[in-house]
């Protein structure tokens, strides 16, 4: 891995930087956390009334990772949509499924509160994910990487998921 951060140059990253689709690479995952957030927005409450299982955060939480793993994803959806590869076209469109899995995903759970399918459809993006990580690798190695936190925050966003459905049947 330090190899691959070692090709990937943050100033070389910087001087080629073409801000305009920078720009709208973070603004479509922020717009979906954005839509999300209003989709949800009355239905987030009963989190903290429900039965939730050891290591669940606080719902503030939630938020600030997120935040992250959107800046993470808009970043690394840049680079590979500026290597211009023959994979990129392929590489975007798993992207944009993935993005459109993650935000169903906050209906299901929030709005429908239908645990089971919530944690069914998560695990679907959980696959999406991985399959859009190995597309990433093709194109590169580091954008690729850089899905890593996003791959692990589902896999524990899962876990307590599961919980959920399991102490509130």
């Amino acid at each position: 891995m330090e190899s691959v951060i070692k090709r990937f140059s943050i100033k070389r990253f910087i001087n080629e930087l073409k801000v305009k689709p920078f720009i709208i690479a973070l603004a479509i995952p922020f717009g979906v956390q954005l839509l999300s957030y209003f989709v949800t927005k009355g239905s987030m409450d009963f989190y903290g009334e429900i039965n939730k299982p050891p290591l669940a955060p606080p719902g503030w939480l939630f938020p600030v990772v997120w935040t992250v793993l959107y800046a993470l994803m808009g970043i690394s959806s840049y680079i590979i949509w500026d290597e211009k590869s023959e994979y990129t076209k392929e590489a975007l469109t798993i992207y944009g499924i993935q993005l459109a899995f993650n935000f169903c995903w906050s209906i299901f759970f929030f709005v429908m509160q239908s645990f089971l399918l919530s944690f069914i459809w998560l695990c679907g993006l959980f696959i999406l994910i991985f399959i859009m990580i190995a597309a990433f690798r093709k194109i590169n190695p580091f954008a690729a990487y850089l899905q890593v936190p996003y791959a692990l925050w589902v896999i524990f966003a899962g876990y307590l998921n599961a919980g959920i459905f399991m102490l509130n049947r």
